[in-house]
């Protein structure tokens, strides 16, 4: 084993002392190390609040000169999209949560839209292509003794073009303050696509607070549908067992549509709506004029009076006409009480060849009426028992109808090709597109049939027609599956 000498020891002591050196630096490179990520963390962090603050604060500055601007637009030259006459302004609305817009105002698409200044309401706007210049056709219901002007202000691709309307006041009024009415917008070579129009006060500046969809933008190549009904109006309505039976009707006979007018209902007629309207078969159309207007609740104003003929029938009538005028060929404007049948054929589809041929095809189809009242006897052979805790009336109990007055009018009810029509009323056409009147249909073709509750006139020698029952195998299963679905039927 070898001894360390001098200069072994001599080393050693070299080499602690350099180690000890080299410590007592590396600690103080650590130190200087840490504070240096220290002191970056912390300047990170202060660079960052400070970026944030800054970016907020001119964020809030933009706002508040948009805000500014847009104060000041009044002042501002008019766009050369709206009149010379008259400056439209937008007032821009926000709701939570935030509604469809077009061109920055609030879309509203539910009938009954007031016009400002004016006492008018407006249910629905649509275009009507059947002239070289096509129009917008705004279907309203207006007081008619208020002098009043509108204006046309649609929505264009994202800007704003106004024009004057033009108002025309449907006559069937029945002497009541409030009547139909159409307005007509001219589609200009300034706004040849409009999508949303709102009518407004004419010579009035003021702000458009909501626009309405312009619908018929397009014309389909094909009809989606043959046949729509339209029931216009359902008002405190609850006779739930003549409801199915009329719409199932309505889909026997040929039907692939049927749209109600609704104002209110009981619970369980809600039930078969909501079933109907869930199919796809119904739609249903708000129909709240009664909170705007004080309704009548007939049709003569001394013996019921009010604003408004009949719960609105008539504006309700002709909507459903430009509602439907390029998605249905035939359309069928009837009560949930009337049923046009064919004698010698059993469906529309196999009627209407035959009166297109008989008649034409550019002309609508009266359907005599022919009243079965519900105060007659009673015939029970089709009084299905599952029913009977079912509310409402089972039309087939009732088959003896009376003779027709000939010297009397009769309320007959018409199928017509909406696009003949420009005004319809309750019993026919006010106005048609080529100046035809409509035909009446030879009663052993095709009548109406209509049940209803009255007091038929004394040694009266009603007539036995039970031409409904030929429809019975296929009615009452269906009627009777309706009624299961909805949870109308009792449990055997």
């Amino acid at each position: 084993m070898f001894s360390k000498g001098k200069w072994d020891v001599k080393y050693e002591l070299l080499e602690s002392g350099s180690k000890t050196k080299h410590s007592t630096k590396n600690i103080w490179v650590l130190k200087i190390f840490f504070l240096s990520c220290i002191l970056f963390v912390v300047f990170c962090i202060i660079f960052i609040y400070l970026e944030d603050y800054f970016k907020a604060t001119f964020t809030k500055q933009i706002g508040q000169a948009h805000e500014s601007k847009d104060s000041v637009q009044p002042n501002a030259p008019p766009s050369t999209h709206l009149p010379l006459e008259q400056t439209t302004h937008i007032h821009h609305t926000s709701t939570s949560p935030p509604s469809p817009n077009a061109c920055g105002v609030q879309v509203k698409d539910g009938p009954l839209i007031k016009v400002d200044h004016h006492n008018t309401y407006v249910i629905g706007s649509y275009v009507d292509h059947r002239l070289r210049e096509k129009q917008i056709k705004s279907i309203a219901i207006v007081l008619r003794h208020e002098p009043a002007t509108y204006s046309c202000v649609m929505c264009c691709d994202g800007r704003i073009v106004t024009s004057n309307a033009q108002c025309s006041i449907h006559s069937d009024h029945f002497n009541y303050d409030y009547g139909a009415a159409t307005i007509t917008c001219p589609i200009s070579s300034r706004c040849l696509t409009p999508t949303h129009v709102a009518i407004t006060a004419g010579g009035v500046s003021g702000r458009v607070t909501s626009f309405q969809s312009v619908r018929n933008r397009d014309v389909p190549i094909t009809f989606p549908y043959d046949f729509t009904v339209c029931h216009c109006v359902m008002y405190d309505y609850k006779n739930v067992l003549m409801l199915v039976e009329s719409i199932e009707m309505s889909r026997l006979l040929g039907a692939q549509r049927v749209v109600i007018y609704k104002t209110n209902c009981d619970s369980d007629t809600q039930k078969v709506l909501d079933y109907y309207e869930k199919s796809g078969f119904v739609e249903i159309i708000p129909w709240t004029i009664k909170n705007h207007i004080n309704v009548s609740k007939g049709w003569k104003i001394d013996i019921a009076p009010g604003q408004l003929q009949y719960y609105g029938q008539i504006p309700a009538l002709n909507d459903c006409v430009f509602r439907y005028m390029y998605q249905t060929r035939y359309l069928a404007l009837q009560d949930m009480d009337e049923f046009i049948l064919p004698i010698k054929e059993k469906t529309w589809r196999e009627l209407f060849p035959l009166l297109e041929h008989l008649y034409g095809t550019d002309v609508g189809f009266e359907f005599e009426n022919n009243q079965f009242p519900m105060t007659a006897k009673l015939h029970l052979e089709h009084n299905v028992e599952a029913w009977k805790h079912v509310k409402g009336i089972n039309i087939l109990n009732y088959i003896e109808r009376e003779p027709i007055n000939p010297s009397a009018f009769n309320n007959y009810k018409v199928i017509v090709n909406p696009r003949l029509v420009q005004k319809v009323t309750v019993h026919g056409l006010l106005e048609t597109a080529n100046g035809k009147p409509t035909v009446r249909v030879n009663k052993d073709i095709a009548r109406m049939y209509h049940f209803k509750n009255y007091t038929f006139p004394p040694n009266t020698n009603l007539i036995t027609d039970s031409h409904l029952w030929d429809y019975t195998n296929k009615l009452e299963p269906a009627v009777s599956e309706v009624l299961q679905d909805c949870g109308l039927l009792k449990p055997r």
